[in-house]
């Protein structure tokens, strides 16, 4: 095992973290830093000082990074659509690499020749925490605990913690493992890994029962400019007070609930519920505003790449060559989608309602079934020249393509 004078940890205060400081020391007899990065935990920051140092921690850094994963992280993914597998809206993914450079950052201020996570050893953070290492202090010995200690299960941990009387907020009888930030909270393990077993609804935080919403609809209006928030109902925000407005207008609505199994990236189907309300309005607020500010070509490449987007993102590749050029891409093309965007909520639903832009390539008169300024007889030569292939296929290569009658005879 190799020497490790100082490591400096991404602590959250959960289980995992709450052990690990004990088993550093115990089995690497190093000195613990804890570094936790507040990007929207709400309360669960409270208190996490004296516990850090009361379960051996030589000194505790919290560093308030709300506005900055809004506004450097959050929105350059909202902003390049990036959706991974059609519904995870990629709160945990996007937040892993602003904790690990704040760590890094700690790290490197206080002499650490380390660093560790308490990732498991199943999961995707890992890759995430340790690509974002390596790609800013490579330098740094990695420590894994979940790779290295006998620990096989929560179960294991907690037994762990007790008998050290470290105090946890998960038991036996609460066994979810939930990451909770700005931009969502997830809700994983226990009884959700049978994918049959229905949520229960004491399990959800953020987003009320949707039967249970209110009875009568409401609006919101959110305006972008160049594809980024900028505010809501008329009123200006910061990025972060933004996205904390509109979670709870969605949320008190039940918009943003999602029950899905994922693919991992380490090859192993994971099923997750995710609460992201105020990110929810915003997808769909953003896409409605894309439609009529972006051109055919832009859109439709556009949403090729989200795809990709999402995987980098997802995949743990924020610190990467490639998605320094997608963002470059996403920042030329979403210089023109400024205008705003009005949502009615209502019982779980968000629904577009009305959308307008000084940017907008909408033409009511075009759009109109008044035939008025457009020539229709240009349409027969287009249409002839957009079939000349099939044409071609038929008169060169009839095999495969059948013909009028085969198919009326059916």
């Amino acid at each position: 095992m190799k020497q490790i004078k100082r490591v400096a940890l991404a602590y959250s205060g959960g289980l995992d973290t709450s052990v690990i400081i004990p088993w550093l020391k115990e089995n690497y007899g190093c000195e613990v830093i804890a570094v936790a990065v507040d990007v929207g935990q709400a309360e669960e920051t409270t208190g996490l000082a004296e516990k850090a140092k009361r379960t051996g921690a030589i000194d505790f850094h919290l560093i308030d990074a709300k506005e900055e994963f809004a506004s450097d992280y959050l929105f350059p993914v909202l902003r390049a659509g990036a959706v991974y597998e059609k519904d995870y809206l990629l709160g945990t993914s996007t937040a892993r690499p602003l904790i690990a450079l704040k760590q890094v950052e700690v790290a490197l201020q206080t002499g650490c020749d380390a660093l560790a996570h308490g990732c498991t050893g199943k999961g995707n953070d890992q890759v995430r925490f340790e690509l974002a290492y390596q790609a800013l202090a490579p330098e740094l010995t990695i420590i894994a605990p979940w790779r290295e200690w006998d620990i096989v299960s929560r179960e294991d941990a907690i037994d762990y913690a007790t008998s050290r009387g470290i105090p946890v907020s998960v038991t036996k009888k609460d066994p979810y493992s939930r990451d909770r930030n700005l931009w969502h909270l997830s809700h994983e393990g226990g009884p959700l890994e049978d994918p049959m077993f229905e949520p229960e609804e004491s399990m959800f935080k953020l987003t009320v029962d949707p039967s249970l919403a209110p009875n009568e609809a409401e609006k919101v209006t959110i305006e972008f400019e160049a594809g980024i928030p900028v505010k809501v109902n008329g009123q200006k925000l910061s990025p972060a007070r933004l996205v904390e407005t509109l979670n709870q207008i969605g949320g008190r609505h039940g918009v943003g609930r999602v029950d899905l199994v994922e693919n991992r990236l380490i090859g192993i189907k994971s099923r997750g519920v995710y609460e992201t309300p105020g990110g929810t309005l915003l997808v769909t607020a953003l896409r409605a505003l894309e439609s009529i500010t972006l051109d055919r070509e832009c859109a439709h490449e556009k949403e090729r790449l989200a795809t990709r987007y999402a995987e980098l993102v997802y995949n743990g590749q924020w610190f990467s060559p490639l998605k320094e050029a997608l963002d470059s891409f996403v920042e030329t093309i979403s210089s023109s989608v400024t205008g705003t965007v009005t949502l009615k909520l209502f019982k779980g639903a968000a629904s577009v309602i009305g959308r307008q832009s000084p940017c907008s390539l909408y033409s009511q008169n075009l759009a109109s079934f008044d035939m008025t300024g457009y020539d229709v007889t240009d349409s027969a030569g287009f249409i002839k020249l957009f079939g000349l292939p099939t044409r071609g296929r038929k008169r060169l290569s009839p095999i495969g393509v059948k013909s009028a009658r085969e198919v009326a005879s059916k």
